[in-house]
């Protein structure tokens, strides 16, 4: 909705149009069909009492679903000290018990707010299949070995992408990072890999909270959340169910 002021000469009278701008797309009714009552998500389902396998099973349905390209795509949330998130999407490298580890730029915004402040969240969305997993926890940096390791795996055109880019840092045009790129190339043009910029860094997200989202189309969506029992949880089996490892589970309200 814009609304317009005009004023007239002469005649000192202001009027103010108001002329509806939205989008002739009617966002509000978009529907997609999900899950039906036949292929519910309960506890059931779990193919284990803890959340890592239970992740695992999801993930090999997720990588092996053609119309998913990036399985291993996930939303990282940090937040700043002053309290302001931000959000944008990395890659999984690695995940067992103890936690799912990416790779980046620790003087990259995200690596500036994960030094300030160590809590964050990670969400993974596999479309075609009608399933989210939302994981909270507290981030680490990994050895850097492990970093460097990595770094040295990556193909030599990514390690030189990676190496040229002060990331999240203004440029004043793209020439100037291709200009980068070529003295990269030339200078290691007879070397398989570059050496691994110090800020270069690998993380492990260790969750205390992981929550399995399976859409239906009634909108009764299945959500079971795995999290570490506290001293103070009441496991009854019936609101609070009690798991292997450590954890425990629930089922939440859509």
């Amino acid at each position: 909705m814009v609304t317009v002021r005009i004023q007239l000469k002469g005649l000192g009278r202001i009027f103010l149009i108001t002329e509806n701008m939205s989008s002739t797309t009617d966002i509000g009714s978009m529907r997609a069909l999900y899950k039906n009552r036949e292929n519910t998500f309960t506890e059931d389902n779990l193919v284990s009492k803890e959340p890592f396998d239970q992740f695992k099973s999801w993930f090999e349905e997720a990588r092996a679903t053609p119309e998913i390209l990036e399985p291993n795509a996930m939303c990282l949330a940090t937040c700043a000290k002053n309290g302001q998130p931000s959000a944008r999407f990395v890659l999984l490298k690695g995940f067992g018990s103890e936690g799912f580890k990416f790779f980046t730029n620790s003087c990259s915004r995200k690596g500036l707010e994960i030094n300030e402040n160590p809590k964050v969240a990670l969400v993974f969305y596999w479309e075609p299949l009608r399933r989210s997993v939302r994981i909270e926890g507290v981030i680490e940096k990994l050895p850097d070995e492990e970093a460097t390791a990595y770094f040295h795996s990556r193909p030599k055109d990514s390690q030189i992408g990676s190496a040229l880019s002060n990331q999240s840092q203004p440029v004043a045009s793209r020439q100037i990072l291709q200009n980068r790129e070529l003295e990269f190339q030339k200078k290691y043009a007879d070397q398989d890999f570059i050496p691994k910029p110090k800020e270069w860094s690998g993380f492990i997200v260790k969750p205390h909270s992981i929550e399995f989202w399976q859409g239906q189309s009634d909108r009764i969506h299945d959500r079971i959340r795995f999290r570490i029992q506290n001293k103070n949880d009441v496991v009854d089996n019936v609101m609070l169910h009690q798991g292997i490892n450590g954890w425990v589970y629930e089922r939440l309200q859509p």
